[in-house]
């Protein structure tokens, strides 16, 4: 099945960082259709990097990948915060808004996104809090499944609770591979079956990035190193299942220079023309 071959905003983006800026705009890659930013490293900056930016949307596809909007807390969603990513997406053109299936906020901020306990409850709390962000919105948005290192109050799997969030909110999936191939080490999961279970129609697009090994049975999410090849392989299954979908290449920290993130991003058109071509033998 092809999800979104037709992408509106491309089928292989760049997570676009402060440091990259200068190198971007002096000229795009051909290999980047779509650039993605966290809404909250760019919704209040002026000066220079205001005009850069806007330089950038002015001309290129981008989708925001949210931080700090807390869709698992328990206080009260942030209004005012999503009633200005409504005004910051229609200034840049945003053409979607992705936010992860966490929360970093109780009585303070925590600056670590925290696993939700998978729990009726808590699917009861998040989707009514999506429903919410989406009304504001007046769109859907895409939920990313999470790393985590810990399942507190656990009365179901990872995949029953994702899944129910994303038929109950009728709200889209960011799938992010590299969380699940984390996770399928961390939790002694199957990482295919988990990727093969997810529903198709609900992935908007998706994530792969480098993760550290603290240790055999420990992997730590940190999108500061190159994507390793299970995680590459995994993506390929991933293309098996649920037809291409546009896929995200994610560097937050020691990055390289843009010539070496597009050796990446040449593994993903790599990996999506390939399947292209099965799915049109497939087809006639």
């Amino acid at each position: 099945m092809t999800v979104s071959s037709n992408s509106e905003f491309g089928m292989v983006g760049l997570g676009l960082r402060r440091e990259m800026l200068d190198e971007l705009l002096t000229q795009i890659p051909k290999q980047i259709d779509f650039m993605e930013v966290a809404p909250e490293n760019w919704l209040k900056l002026g000066g220079r990097f205001a005009k850069q930016f806007k330089s950038l949307t002015d001309t290129s596809n981008f989708v925001c990948h949210g931080l700090s909007l807390s869709i698992g807390s328990p206080e009260p969603l942030d209004i005012e915060f999503v009633k200005a990513l409504k005004v910051f997406f229609k200034a840049h053109n945003v053409k979607l808004f992705s936010e992860h299936l966490s929360y970093c906020s109780g009585s303070g901020h925590m600056y670590d996104l925290m696993p939700i306990p998978f729990t009726e409850a808590a699917i009861a709390h998040v989707v009514g809090r999506i429903k919410q962000v989406q009304d504001i919105l007046e769109q859907q948005i895409a939920i990313e499944n999470v790393s985590y290192y810990a399942a507190p109050g656990q009365q179901m799997s990872e995949l029953e609770f994702t899944t129910e969030i994303l038929q109950q909110a009728d709200c889209k999936l960011l799938l992010d591979v590299n969380n699940i191939y984390v996770n399928s080490i961390n939790h002694g999961y199957d990482a295919e079956h988990f990727l093969a279970s997810l529903p198709s129609q609900r992935i908007a697009y998706g994530h792969v990035a480098g993760h550290f090994n603290e240790a055999d049975d420990l992997l730590i999410d940190t999108h500061g190193s190159d994507v390793i090849d299970p995680v590459w392989q995994l993506l390929d299954r991933a293309y098996q299942h649920h037809g291409v979908f546009a896929t995200l290449l994610e560097r937050d920290f020691n990055i390289p220079a843009i010539a070496e993130l597009t050796k990446e991003l040449d593994i993903i058109h790599q990996l999506q023309a390939k399947h292209a071509i099965i799915q049109r033998k497939e087809s006639t």
